[in-house]
Parts: structure tokens; C-alpha cells; sequence
């Protein structure tokens, strides 16, 4: 009789997803194995671009301190016409989320650390050259046959598997056989990586010309990539060949063939998302449930913000803290959103990597007028472009209030405090890994029922008061809220004009840092009884 392993979630894919999750899930202290089938890290040009959301997401997976020490924060994206002018330089300078908005890594390097990350949690287990080979649901659980790298096979026993498989996925295709809706793109693109840098350009370029269109980017320790647009009739693996990269690499720097080429391979861009993430007890996740075009740099960004959303989820759900049934809310919150990433990535990318030169010049001459307008400057070197996510569905509650529901659904700032002992941290550090209850300029918990602070505590709430910094008021709420209640006071004006625009004195926070309800104090009971009425397990 084969071996048999009981775990509560079985996680299978140990890339950038995969991994994060299973950090998240030793967070919330989930037993957790996770699932590889290869046996080392790929080390292929990939991912380079995290953003604020990710870096708040690998802050509350306790990884952000360790991978800022191999990235490069808030790096200038420039985009060239045509004829090699510079039309914009898009460097956001908002912190809204507590971090930088762009920031380059090297991939093969981040998900070792990420891999590091796991060893914090001895309920977390990642097993290499492991293949699931069948997966079978039933109304308690779900048995996965898998085959070690010896060829043994062995039964998993678990409640939730989350398929974080990569593009091929196995759990996606074969097991669950989802749809893959979308389209591949017709040309492909050669991607190149040396050392030693030889440019002094420390930015990303999306070179605009239609010639051959081509991204140039610096990447942390020395590394620089180049990304060539390869045209009908050249094949892939021959423009791989050193005396073809020395072709491509001649025209941009001197005595290419001097250059150390670390790695090269060619990719095929997709636009795809699949039918649903959720199966039964199955949710697939990043590159499993969607693929991205590289233009906009979301396509592991995407994928982060199905870790976020879902690993608290599977854990409360293991735990018993929330309804079974809410699994069904990662689709109902991502599915829409991940859809929305793609379709801008496909118009950037239509727009950029434009051949026809005299569509290519009407282009430019659009941007450079258009890029005058004031509104429209700032729209764009803000990267107001990015479509934000709003969830008007799933574990939120909408008041009818249009003002506030605007709000719900929304992830919530993260400013700078200052705690009661003085120190001065970044929000997310206060309000710890699970819900938060923040009032602002008063105490709308203190008088909240027995019942329903107890249905809070169970989802892990924390119960946070916040004011204005050196205020009278500050200083008397320490004084007289209970033990239980955490006093900040707002260093950055942030809070006070998010209450102040949104018109209300009190926030619940969900552990993925969305806003789940809001109201004015009168409405804290009605509002937040209705919360744990729908959505906490009795």
C-alpha cells in the first residue's frame, strides 16, 4: 500500500506565486506542502518588475526586508518614438500603498530568497521533482497521486489544493480542463541578459521603433536585458546563436561579442485567462489562471494579487474562522481585474511595438501632443493607467451609500504612524496579520456588543484607533480606550484626509489590506453585525 500524506493545503508550483503563498500560508500558520516537479530553480530571463501592491504583499508574507536587498526601488520607466526621442518618463512618485510603485529585481534570485522564506515555518514542507499525476475531489477533501523524482508514487490527502503550476499548467489543464480563453500573439521576442553593464542608463526604455521594437532595461548587480521583436521568417532558436545576438546587441553598444551573455532564450507573449479560478476545493493562481503580455510589467503582479487575495482566504477557511463557501470570492475578486490587466497590456503593447512607420509616426506625433496636456502628463507619469482593483462582490459589504461604497472593495492606504511607544512604522505593521477595526478621532469600538466583537476576534480583528499626530484627543483615547485597542497617531495627514473624503469614522480592513466595510459611528453596530452574520463561520 503507497504512502499516505494528510496535510490541510496542498500548494503545487514552487515559482514566485506558488511560494508566496505558502509564506502566507506559514503566516497564518497553515500546515502546508508544497509541490515542484522541477528540481532547481530556472534560471531563464523572467520576471523583473515588482510593484507597490506586491511589495505590500511580500510585507505581510514577512519576505519584503529580504528581497529589497536584491532589488532596485522606484526605477524611471522612458518611452522612445520612433526616431529615438524621448517622449515621457514615467516615475510615480506616490507611496499611497507604502511603497515605490516600480521596482526590478533578477527572478532567479528572488525566488531563491522566497524559498529561504519557507524555512521560518516548520509546518511548511516544499518538496522538489514531485509530479501530481491525478487529483480527485469529494464533499470533504481532495486525493492527489504523485510521483516522486525516483518514479515512487504516493497519495496526498488534503482539504484544498492550490494550483500555482506556471502557464502549462497541469492542475489547469489536464486535471481540471478550464478553458484558456485569449489569444497568442504572432510575433515573438528574444530575450537577452549579460553582466558587467555596459550603459550608463538607469531606467527601463520601451524603444518605440519599427525597424525592430526592442525594451532595454537595468537590472540589479550589474545585469542588463534587451528584448528584441523577432519578424515572420526568423526562426527563434537561430537568433539565438552568438554570432545573431552579437547581430542584435551591435547596433547599441560597441564589441558585443566582448559582452558576458548570461542568458538568452525566446518567448511567445500570451494574452489568456481561464474560464474560472475556482474548481470545488481547486484554485489555480498567476500564470495558471492567466498570462499577461510583459508590456506593462503585470504579468507576475497579476499573479501576486491572486497570493494575496487567496491565501488568507484557504487559511480561515481551514481554520474555520469564515464560511467554506467564500472560496468562491477569489474568482468573483480576481477574475475581472486579471481580465482588465491583460486587455491594457495588449493595447500598450499594440500601440509600442507598432512596424508600419507611417502609423508609427502618427502615433508619436499623438503622444507628443497629447503628452502636453497637463491632465493627461500626469495621468500618465502617475501610471493612473493602471486599472485598480474594486471588488463589488465578495467578502465586502455595500451600504447603498454611494460615496462610501465607492470605497469598499478598494485596498486601503498605508501611511507611516507612530505607535504608542514612539516608533514610527508603516501601517500594515500595526494592524497585524489578520482583520483590523480602525476608527478615526474616536473610539466607535468601545461600545460595539459582546457578540459581535467576539465574531470579529475570531476572524483574528485587531482594534486600532487613529488621530491626529501631537492632538489633544490623542492623547486622552490612549488614556481611555480598553487593552484591547491600539492608539496610532497619523505622522503623514494620510488618515485624516481618507476619513475626511470619505465621509465616515471607521474602516474593517480584511487581511489582504482591502476595505471590507466602512460607516459613520451610528452605523458600526447594524454594518458590522451584518459582516459576521454573512461571512463568519458560526
Amino acid at each position: 500500500m503507497s504512502e499516505i500524506i494528510n496535510v490541510p493545503v496542498v500548494v503545487v508550483g514552487a515559482g514566485p506565486v506558488g511560494v508566496t503563498i505558502a509564506n502566507l500560508l506559514g503566516v497564518y500558520q497553515v500546515e502546508t506542502l508544497v509541490l515542484e516537479r522541477s528540481l532547481d530553480i530556472f534560471n531563464f530571463p523572467r520576471a523583473v518588475g515588482l510593484d507597490d501592491e506586491a511589495l505590500r504583499t511580500l510585507q505581510s508574507a514577512n519576505l519584503v526586508d529580504s528581497m529589497l536587498k536584491d532589488m532596485i526601488q522606484n526605477v524611471p520607466m522612458r518611452m522612445y518614438t520612433a526616431d529615438k526621442k524621448c517622449i515621457a518618463e514615467i516615475l510615480p512618485s506616490t507611496k499611497e500603498f507604502g511603497w515605490f510603485r516600480r521596482n526590478l529585481f533578477s527572478q532567479p534570485l528572488a525566488e531563491a530568497t522566497m524559498r529561504e522564506g519557507l524555512e521560518k515555518y516548520p509546518h511548511v514542507t516544499l518538496k522538489v521533482g514531485q509530479e501530481v499525476e491525478q487529483l480527485e475531489q469529494d464533499d470533504t477533501g481532495v486525493t492527489l497521486q504523485v510521483k516522486d523524482e525516483a518514479g515512487k508514487t504516493y497519495t496526498v490527502r488534503t482539504q484544498y489544493v492550490i494550483g500555482a503550476d506556471g502557464g502549462r499548467s497541469t492542475i489547469r489543464e489536464k486535471i481540471l480542463k478550464l478553458s484558456f480563453e485569449g489569444k497568442t500573439h504572432p510575433h515573438k521576442w528574444v530575450v537577452i541578459e549579460c553582466d558587467d553593464d555596459p550603459l550608463d542608463a538607469p531606467y527601463t526604455a520601451l524603444h518605440c521603433e519599427p525597424d525592430r521594437p526592442y525594451v532595454c532595461l537595468r537590472l540589479p548587480y550589474g545585469l542588463r536585458r534587451w528584448e528584441f521583436m523577432l519578424f515572420p521568417g526568423e526562426d527563434g532558436e537561430q537568433m539565438l546563436q552568438p554570432e545573431k545576438v552579437n547581430e542584435l546587441l551591435g547596433k547599441h553598444v560597441e564589441n558585443p561579442e566582448a559582452l558576458n551573455v548570461i542568458r538568452a532564450r525566446v518567448y511567445t507573449h500570451n494574452s489568456r485567462v481561464a474560464g474560472t479560478f475556482v474548481k470545488g476545493r481547486v484554485c489555480i493562481a498567476g500564470d495558471a489562471a492567466h498570462l499577461t503580455p510583459p508590456w506593462i510589467g503585470q504579468g507576475l503582479n497579476a499573479g501576486m494579487r491572486d497570493a494575496c487575495n487567496l491565501a488568507w482566504k484557504v487559511a480561515y477557511i481551514v481554520q474555520g474562522k469564515i464560511k467554506p463557501g467564500l472560496l468562491e470570492s477569489y474568482d468573483q475578486e480576481r477574475h475581472e481585474h486579471a481580465k482588465a490587466m491583460i486587455d491594457l497590456a495588449d493595447t500598450f503593447g499594440s500601440m509600442l511595438s507598432q512596424t508600419n512607420k507611417a502609423i508609427a509616426k502618427m502615433r508619436d506625433l499623438f503622444l507628443l501632443t497629447f503628452g502636453q496636456i497637463p491632465k493627461v502628463k500626469d495621468y500618465v507619469l502617475q501610471m493612473k493607467f493602471k486599472p485598480m482593483p474594486r471588488y463589488s462582490k465578495g467578502i465586502v459589504i455595500n451600504s447603498g451609500n454611494k460615496q462610501q461604497d465607492s470605497l469598499v472593495g478598494k485596498m486601503f492606504i498605508q501611511p507611516l504612524v507612530e505607535m504608542e511607544n514612539n516608533m514610527t512604522v508603516k501601517l500594515d505593521d500595526v494592524l497585524g496579520k489578520g482583520f483590523a477595526l480602525i476608527s478615526w478621532h474616536q473610539d466607535a469600538i468601545s461600545g460595539l456588543p459582546e457578540v459581535i466583537k467576539k465574531g470579529l476576534k475570531q476572524i483574528d480583528c485587531s482594534f486600532i484607533v487613529a488621530d491626529r499626530m501631537r492632538s489633544n484627543t490623542a492623547e486622552k483615547l490612549k488614556k481611555s480606550v480598553s487593552s484591547d485597542v491600539d492608539v496610532v497617531e497619523d505622522t503623514e495627514n494620510a488618515l485624516h484626509f481618507w476619513f475626511q473624503n470619505a465621509g465616515v469614522d471607521w474602516v474593517l480592513v480584511r487581511p489582504d489590506r482591502y476595505v471590507a466595510a466602512l460607516g459613520k459611528k451610528e452605523e458600526t453596530v447594524q454594518v458590522l453585525e451584518s459582516f459576521v452574520d454573512q461571512f463568519v463561520a458560526a
